[in-house]
C-alpha cells in the first residue's frame, strides 16, 4: 500500500530547560573580546544573538558536512527537503508531501510555494534535481554519503514535484533528507561568489540567513533573510564565536558577551543550575564516543589485541571523574536511542585480562600513538589522557597528541597511509535516529576518503548482514540484523567503546526558545528574548 504523509510546518519547538546555577569566575579570565555584544533585549526583531562554540569549521558546504556543530550553523543558512522529530518520525520542511511507492523503489516529493534562494532564484524541482545528483557525484567528497548512493535517477516532473527512483528500497532514505548533507543549495551559487562545484565555500541557500562572513579561528556571522518564505526569527543577526576553552566560554556567558554556549566545564555543571542568571539544558544525544583503532595495523589488526585495549580502560571510572556523569557506558556498538539497538555486552574493567591478552597476541609492551581533538566533545583531550593512563598501566607506551578539530579531521579522514594514525578519539552522532546511519562506520564502502569508517574495519558477515538490512522493509526482521551485526562488531572491538555522551547547553536567562535535537544539535534559529 503507498503510504502518503503530510504534515503542518512547525510553528512551535519543544524546550526542555533546567534551572541554572552560580559561578564565580572573573570577567577577566575571558581571553576573547567580543566584536558585538549580544543583544537579549527588544521587541519586533532585531539585535544580535550570539553563540559560543568550541570549534573552527573545516567546510560550510553542506555536502561536506562532518560533525553537528558545523552542521549547525550551516543550518541557519541551508534547508533539508524534509525534517525528523524526538521520535524519528519524517516531518516535511522543503518538501510538504512525500510519498513512497509500494515497491519502495520511487519516492515522490511535493515542493513548498513561494521559497527561494538568497540570490534570488528560485527554488523548485530542478533545483532539487541538481542537489541530489550533486551529492552523488563522484567526483565530490561527500562524507556522510552513503545513505544516498541508492538514488539511481531525479526526475523534475514538474517545477513542484520530485520523483527519486532507487536501485533498491530503502527505509531510511526518506530520514536521510533530513540530514544536512542534503541541504539545498542554489545552482546558480556553485560557479560564483568564489565558488566551485569542488569547493563551496560561501553557501547560498533557502534559509531564514544568510551566510555573511567567516574569520578564521575567531568567527562565523548570518544576517536575517528579509524574503524567507517560512517562519520570521527573531535575530538580524547571529554571531558563532569560536572559543577552544570550555571555561572561557562559560566566562564569555557569565559575563554577558555571549547569550549561549555549548560544552560548557561539565565540573560547573551543577554550579551553573544554581545560578538564576543562566539556565541548563542537559540534552540527550545519541553520539557514541570512541577510540577508533587502525585495523589495518600490525599490531591492532589482531582482534585479542582490540580486545585487550577494551578491558583495559575503566569507562565507569572515568565517566564519573572527568566527565562528571555527563555520559553513559557503551553496552552496544551504537547510542540506544537507535532504531536497531539492542544491549549486546560489556568489556568491564579488567586489567589482568588485558595483561593476558596482549601476552597471547604478543604485543606487550607495544607502542601506541593516540590523537585526541580538543573542545569537541565533553572533555575530550582529558578523557584522552585518563585513557592513555589506564592503557599504560598495562604496559602499553602510549604517545597523546593534541589537535584543532580541522586538523584532525584532515588527518584521520584519510586514506590508509604511513601517515595513519593508531588510535584516535572520535564521536559519532547519527543525523537520524537508525542504526543504518550508524553502521556506516562498519562498513568496508566508507573506509576514509570516502567515509568516516576512520577505523578500516570490515568483516565479510557483518557486510552480508547489513546489506540484507539495507534492503528489509519489515521493520521486526531489521531490527533483529541491526542486532546480529552488533554482537559480531561487539566482539570484534574495531573500536574502544567509551561511552554515549549528553548534550550540554547554557544559555542567558534573558533569552528564551533554545532547545536541542535528538541528534545532537542545538534548537535556537528561534529564539528571543525572555518575556
Amino acid at each position: 500500500m503507498n503510504t502518503t504523509t503530510t504534515a503542518r510546518r512547525r510553528t512551535s519547538r519543544s524546550r526542555s530547560l533546567a534551572a541554572a546555577a552560580a559561578l564565580a569566575l572573573l570577567v577577566g579570565a575571558c581571553s576573547v573580546e567580543d566584536p558585538e555584544a549580544p543583544a537579549g533585549d527588544g521587541e519586533g526583531g532585531g539585535g544580535v544573538f550570539s553563540i559560543a562554540v568550541g570549534i573552527d569549521p573545516d567546510t560550510f558546504d553542506p555536502a561536506g558536512q562532518t560533525t553537528t556543530t558545523v552542521q549547525n550553523m550551516v543550518d541557519y543558512v541551508v534547508e533539508t527537503l524534509v525534517t525528523v522529530d524526538d521520535e524519528g518520525t519524517v516531518g516535511p520542511r522543503l518538501a510538504e508531501t512525500f510519498e513512497t511507492s509500494e515497491d519502495g523503489l520511487t519516492v515522490t516529493l511535493g515542493l513548498v510555494e513561494g521559497a527561494q534562494f538568497h540570490d534570488g532564484t528560485p527554488f523548485d524541482a530542478e533545483a532539487v534535481k541538481f542537489n541530489l545528483e550533486r551529492i552523488i557525484d563522484p567526483a565530490l567528497t561527500v562524507p556522510l554519503g552513503s545513505p544516498y548512493e541508492v538514488i539511481q535517477s531525479v526526475t523534475a516532473v514538474d517545477e513542484s514535484t520530485v520523483e527519486i527512483t532507487l536501485t533498491r528500497p530503502s527505509p531510511g532514505f526518506l530520514s536521510a533528507l533530513s540530514v544536512t548533507t542534503a541541504a539545498m543549495i542554489s545552482p546558480a551559487s556553485v560557479e560564483t561568489g568564489g565558488n566551485t562545484n569542488l569547493n563551496y565555500q560561501n553557501p547560498v541557500g533557502t534559509g531564514p540567513y544568510t551566510f555573511d562572513s567567516y574569520t578564521a579561528g575567531e568567527t562565523v556571522t548570518v544576517q536575517k533573510f528579509a524574503d524567507y518564505w517560512g517562519e520570521e526569527p527573531h535575530y538580524d543577526t547571529v554571531n558563532f564565536r569560536i572559543v577552544p576553552e570550555a571555561a572561557t566560554r562559560e566566562s564569555l556567558l557569565l559575563a554577558g558577551q555571549v547569550d549561549m554556549i555549548i560544552l560548557p566545564p561539565v565540573s560547573d555543571i551543577e554550579a551553573l543550575q544554581n545560578n538564576g542568571d543562566v539556565e541548563v539544558l542537559l540534552a540527550p544525544s545519541d553520539r557514541t564516543i570512541f577510540i577508533a583503532l587502525d585495523n589495518n595495523d600490525p599490531v591492532l589488526s589482531n582482534p585479542q589485541v582490540r580486545q585487550a585495549l577494551n578491558y583495559a580502560v575503566d569507562k565507569e571510572t572515568i565517566v564519573d571523574s572527568v566527565l562528571f556523569g555527563a555520559a553513559e557506558v557503551m553496552n552496544a556498538p551504537m547510542a540506544p536511542s537507535l532504531f536497531g539497538y539492542c544491549e549486546t555486552g560489556s568489556y568491564d574493567y579488567d586489567p589482568d585480562r588485558a595483561r593476558q591478552l596482549l601476552a597471547e597476541a604478543g604485543a606487550e609492551g607495544a607502542t601506541l600513538d593516540l590523537l585526541t581533538p580538543s573542545g569537541r566533545y565533553v572533555q575530550d583531550a582529558q578523557a584522552a589522557e585518563a585513557i592513555a593512563g589506564y592503557l599504560r598501566e598495562v604496559g602499553l607506551t602510549v604517545n597523546v597528541t593534541t589537535s584543532d578539530f580541522p586538523s584532525f579531521l584532515a588527518r584521520v579522514n584519510a586514506p590508509p597511509s604511513p601517515e595513519t594514525v593508531d588510535m584516535h578519539l572520535l564521536g559519532w552522532a547519527p543525523a537520524y535516529l537508525d542504526a543504518d546511519f550508524q553502521m556506516q562506520m562498519f562498513r568496508q564502502a566508507t573506509h576514509p576518503p570516502a567515509g568516516l569508517g576512520t577505523a578500516f574495519y570490515t568483516n565479510p558477515e557483518v557486510e552480508a548482514i547489513l546489506a540484507q538490512a539495507d534492503v528489509e522493509i519489515d521493520q521486526d526482521t531489521r531490527e533483529q540484523l541491526y542486532c546480529d551485526a552488533s554482537e559480531i562488531i561487539w566482539e570484534d572491538a574495531p573500536w574502544i567503546f567509551l561511552w554515549t555522551q549528553s548534550f550540554p547547553i547554557v544559555h542567558s536567562t534573558d533569552v528564551e526558545g533554545i532547545g536541542s535535537t535528538p541528534t545532537e544539535k542545538f534548537d535556537a534559529i528561534y529564539a528571543r528574548p525572555a518575556s
